[in-house]
């Protein structure tokens, strides 16, 4: 299967909620689209970015991808052995 992120091949995927769920489950509302990627690009998201943020900005697959602190981390990982885990660190401006 692919990452919908960093386009890589992976034998299992984690499924990424666009809208973080912490800002639907209290009001009750449905949870939004959902977009399935490796267990390295989601760590990432979490570690760079808040739910805020996640919420309000970087609501789909494509708003991600074109975030630079993202891009820096997805270009990196495109060349890492997908059979490995990856260390996710934060960015430095």
């Amino acid at each position: 299967m692919q990452c919908e992120l960093c386009e890589r091949e992976i034998e299992k995927l984690t499924v990424h909620h666009l809208v973080p769920r912490q800002k639907t489950k209290r009001k009750n509302e449905d949870p939004g689209p959902t977009t399935n990627i490796c267990s390295a690009c989601h760590r990432q998201i979490h570690t760079l970015f808040d739910n805020t943020r996640l919420a309000q900005e970087l609501n789909c697959v494509e708003r991600l991808k074109d975030e630079p602190q993202m891009q820096k981390f997805l270009s990196w990982v495109k060349k890492q052995d997908p059979t490995r885990r990856v260390k996710v660190h934060r960015t430095s401006n």
